[in-house]
């Protein structure tokens, strides 16, 4: 009991990679009746995390697997709607066997449900044609996933609480010969209800093309920094949930995405920390197909 006890003060999980970091779009809203829509596998398995003190400890292997469907549309010329749906969401915890005995102490356990779903907007706010393009977004992160699974509570698809975040976003693009490239600047605050920490995002994206603009290569960079002005256990760790108050991390990521037609392609990622506190020491994966409508 225990060590599920401690698993619920872990990880803020999906901020990992989640696309509600750091649109497709970047500072270019998408034109009127185009859009981009993006169906995607990211997962993640640990057996260890770091600690709210940075550290590393064991625990229970412990897996996560969402489902879900990511979408731009360009409402105006300068208004883009954007959602994040996780439709399914596989959470589990691996039987802890005895190293003396060799018996199950612990059996497994396993939750299927939807996760937390972002809806929002992005306004363009730079004029066409200008040297930086620049937008603004509004997001609410909706509680749709389950908070309180397993026997214990310890299994959740989502955190139980409503947040609204406002973030901006500063791009550029170039041409170098026949490689196109970008770059994005990213920051955001973002409030959660339920005596979570208020947060605080940055980083940044670049990328490049090659084949005719077929074959992308992206790197990006995701640090969060809370607030600290939630709720904090006695033991200092923080939170009552697998998604949990004052989490932090610097992260990283690669993505190659590769367009099989003009509009159909198909891209795959990994993602890790430089560091971290209260959130899993073992790197991220995803795989996915899109249909970009320009």
């Amino acid at each position: 009991m225990e060590i599920f006890n401690s698993m619920k003060t872990l990880i803020l999980l999906l901020a990992l990679i989640a696309p509600c970091l750091t649109f497709a779009g970047g500072g270019w809203p998408k034109k009127k009746g185009t859009g981009y829509y993006k169906l995607t596998e990211w997962w993640v398995v640990a057996d260890k995390h770091y600690t709210s003190n940075g550290g590393t400890d064991p625990n229970v292997t412990t897996g996560i697997f969402n489902t879900s469907l990511y979408a731009e549309y360009g409402i105006t010329d300068k208004l883009t709607g954007i959602l994040y749906f996780p439709f399914f969401s596989r959470t589990f915890h691996n039987e802890i066997v005895s190293a003396t005995t060799g018996l199950v102490t612990t059996e497994g356990q396993a939750l299927n449900s939807i996760g937390d779903t972002d809806i929002g907007v992005k306004y363009g706010i730079s004029k066409p044609g200008s040297y930086f393009a620049f937008a603004g977004s509004v997001i609410l992160g909706i509680p749709l996933g389950n908070n309180s699974g397993g026997r214990d509570g310890s299994l959740q698809t989502g955190d139980g609480e409503f947040n609204q975040m406002i973030q901006f976003d500063l791009s550029k693009s170039a041409s170098f010969g026949k490689v196109s490239a970008y770059a994005n600047l990213y920051a955001g605050l973002n409030n959660r209800t339920n005596s979570f920490s208020d947060e605080f995002r940055f980083g940044g994206e670049i990328g490049a093309s090659f084949l005719e603009n077929r074959l992308w290569f992206i790197y990006r960079i995701n640090v969060l920094e809370s607030f600290q002005n939630g709720l904090t256990s006695a033991d200092g760790s923080s939170g009552t949930t697998i998604f949990s108050n004052n989490t932090e991390y610097a992260s990283y990521s690669y993505e190659g995405a590769f367009y099989i037609t003009d509009k159909l392609g198909i891209s795959a990622s990994y993602a890790s920390v430089f560091s971290g506190k209260l959130i899993f020491a073992s790197p991220s994966y995803s795989v996915g197909v899109f249909l970009d409508i320009k």
